[in-house]
């Protein structure tokens, strides 16, 4: 029998914003090297089918994943254990972006000391259009406690 989560609470729902500039598509892909024309050449994506530069898929996937760690380390420790993410639309250079996670399910896990939470989000840009939907299976713990003394 599965326990009632102690952590997380399940139709919680959270999101933040990405504003996507043209400096942040080119260095966000530099980091990660994805050399595409189409996140480092404005000319060349000028003649794409995007008809400008668009952010790697891995820039939103990676601020989206990231959602989930600061919004839970504020008050727990999360650890990300599966996430399954689509790529729906190509997000354009100037567009902000809208991410939502919602806990979906959870329960306590006495082994693991702490939450298995199941989540189901999406990224959608300022036109509505949904840039990428994914699911993601957390352990979200407790915060531990500062021992005396420590720094």
């Amino acid at each position: 029998m599965n326990t009632p989560p102690r952590v997380v609470t399940v139709g919680e729902s959270f999101s933040a914003t990405l504003s996507l500039v043209a400096e942040s598509i080119k260095s966000f892909a530099t980091l990660v090297n994805d050399l595409n024309p189409l996140h480092h050449d404005d000319a060349y994506a000028a003649q794409s089918r995007f008809g400008g530069l668009i952010a790697s898929g891995t820039q939103p996937t990676a601020h989206f994943m990231a959602l989930l760690a600061t919004h839970y380390s504020t008050y727990a420790q999360p650890l990300g254990l599966e996430f399954d993410i689509k790529l729906k639309k190509a997000a354009h250079s100037g567009d902000t972006l809208t991410m939502t996670w919602r806990v979906v399910g959870a329960f306590w896990k006495a082994s693991l000391n702490g939450d298995l939470t199941q989540l189901e989000g999406s990224v959608v840009n300022q036109r509505s259009e949904t840039v990428l939907i994914g699911k993601s299976t957390i352990l979200v713990m407790p915060k531990p406690v500062a021992q005396e003394g420590s720094a």
